[in-house]
């Protein structure tokens, strides 16, 4: 077995959405994907008075990708043209497939508009390859009580298993492509570790805290590029720290993205936005 190499490690570049906080470490100036994950937004964290106008991302179409939303601290209220509707909350995720497209919104439930608090929230866009981009849409949603939450190393590691199986269990998360996708919490001084890496590429975004990765210092709010042969991954936690780990085979396609849609060519994306244009993604009207 050898250990993944840290190849780099990125900052993200602050971008706010209105008053929401937002951070973004990838796509960013030296490194456009780690295939097949595409984006992330580290929104937060902050705390909202009562009588907040919450979250701005009122309906928006996707297609061609997949949303991974996790909830560190709030809750979201999800609504989409495919006739879901869901409040997720602190430790929950949801999990949407565009597929052909969707159009939906995540937005402040009322509850969290008249009181307040706080909030802190990550997205994650996952790629489809080509085969299943024109999928059925569907979603996937799983609170903090749904999630298997392993404990090892004396208590001082936490790996909340979303997708995937890892020491016996399986996430609650289906995934069409087989990303393996956790949420990790480290005390100082805990570790945790995988293995069969080859030939997948890590996704490992440091949301707080200081840890090493394969020897490797991280600090807070890095994004952590590692090579695709090496096929372990060991992570120390150097103070109280609070990561997203997942991995998955690269797909090798061409990426071609336009605000929320992402296919494989630019004929696709001019017909992503015919078809939406046109009120084919139209559904269930939110």
């Amino acid at each position: 077995m050898t250990a993944k190499t840290v190849v780099a490690q990125h900052a993200p570049r602050r971008d706010d959405i209105g008053d929401l906080m937002t951070r973004r470490p990838l796509p960013g100036p030296h490194l456009a994907q780690i295939d097949p994950f595409l984006f992330l937004n580290h929104h937060g964290p902050q705390t909202y008075p009562p009588g907040n106008r919450g979250l701005p991302f009122g309906p928006h179409p996707h297609r061609g990708f997949e949303t991974v939303t996790f909830i560190l601290e709030g809750e979201l209220a999800h609504r989409d043209s495919a006739g879901h509707d869901s409040v997720i909350r602190a430790g929950g995720v949801q999990w949407m497939t565009a597929g052909f497209g969707v159009v939906h919104s995540e937005l402040s439930p009322d509850s969290f508009l008249r009181e307040g608090g706080r909030l802190e929230i990550l997205q994650l866009w996952v790629n489809l390859p080509a085969r299943l981009k024109m999928s059925t849409p569907r979603y996937q949603g799983a609170q903090r009580a749904e999630i298997p939450a392993l404990v090892s190393d004396r208590g001082r590691s936490t790996v909340n298993l979303i997708a995937g199986s890892w020491s016996g269990q399986t996430g609650p998360i289906a995934s069409l492509t087989g990303v393996f996708m956790t949420t990790i919490e480290l005390k100082a001084g805990g570790r945790t570790g995988f293995g069969s890496l080859a030939r997948r590429n890590v996704f490992l975004y440091l949301v707080r805290g200081a840890v090493s990765v394969n020897g490797v210092a991280v600090s807070d709010a890095r994004l952590v590029e590692l090579d695709l042969l090496g096929d372990t991954v060991e992570i120390l936690g150097q103070t109280d720290s609070v990561l997203l780990f997942g991995h998955a085979a690269p797909i090798g396609e061409p990426v071609v993205a336009h605000g929320p849609f992402v296919m494989n060519t630019r004929q696709e994306i001019a017909q992503a936005i015919g078809d939406y244009q046109a009120g084919l993604f139209d559904g269930v009207r939110l």
